[in-house]
């Protein structure tokens, strides 16, 4: 297990980073460090941008903090599972969850699809990519997640590559163990989608459309109906305990 240093705030710059550098801070940044945390110019926090690993930085400024100075690497940059989740979109606070805990649970790429029966019909990215953000900042993780743009379930379908393992949690397929049929499918160096449905679930026209996809692997997430948001979390368990960096293997 990594050891990270949790007492030090952390704080995404999207800018290059290097030894030396001085980075100025955006409006919202000097008021997060400066009123939010009551950090002065002289004190210490972490940095990251998703590309160049984890950097210790000293805040500069008189009156507040207004910029930092890069100071050290404390950590290299690492790289995500190739683990896109794909997922129905949810209303509002739900949706924020969703997007944080499956940045948390190590998805690289998040990529809202509409389906029959989806609730939501608009997205705010802007929105989902904060929260990917903000999950990153809190959790240690350095690699920033790729947020999509919202396709329908047919699009998503025709654009992605064969060669990926389709994982199809279905509420309506026999209740089996779900570890030991992801084992059993083991994935090759195409990457793994792990698709969750809407409240309502598939149509039965969706769903026929699904088991026809190549390298598809239709999975049950138990003898309950868990929510969605739920079955996002505990899909992308399983996924990661038994083919990605749980199990020490990354797909």
């Amino acid at each position: 297990m990594p050891q990270f240093d949790f007492r030090a705030p952390r704080l995404f710059i999207d800018t290059p980073l290097e030894s030396g550098q001085m980075v100025e801070l955006e409006r919202n940044q000097s008021n997060y460090l400066g009123n939010v945390l009551r950090l002065a110019a002289g004190e210490t926090i972490l940095v990251f941008n998703g590309r160049d690993g984890e950097w210790q930085a000293s805040i500069a400024g008189r009156k507040r903090p207004d910029s930092l100075n890069i100071v050290a690497r404390t950590r290299p940059q690492d790289r995500l599972p190739d683990l896109a989740y794909v997922f129905a979109p949810l209303k509002h606070a739900r949706l924020d969850y969703m997007v944080q805990k499956a940045v948390e649970m190590g998805a690289s790429s998040l990529q809202p699809v509409l389906t029959r029966f989806t609730q939501v019909s608009r997205v705010n990215g802007e929105r989902m990519r904060a929260n990917v953000i903000e999950a990153a900042e809190q959790c240690g993780i350095l690699s920033i997640s790729t947020v999509m743009e919202p396709v329908t379930l047919d699009g998503y379908l025709g654009q992605r590559a064969a060669a990926r393992l389709l994982v199809f949690c279905d509420e309506a397929a026999d209740v089996a163990d779900p570890l030991q049929a992801l084992r059993d499918g083991q994935t090759g160096p195409g990457g793994i989608d792990v698709l969750i449905g809407p409240e309502g679930g598939f149509s039965e026209d969706e769903r026929a459309i699904l088991l026809r996809q190549p390298r598809i692997l239709r999975l049950s997430l138990g003898p309950r109906v868990l929510r969605a948001d739920t079955a996002g979390v505990a899909a992308l368990a399983l996924v990661q305990a038994a083919l990605g960096d749980w199990a020490g293997s990354s797909p």
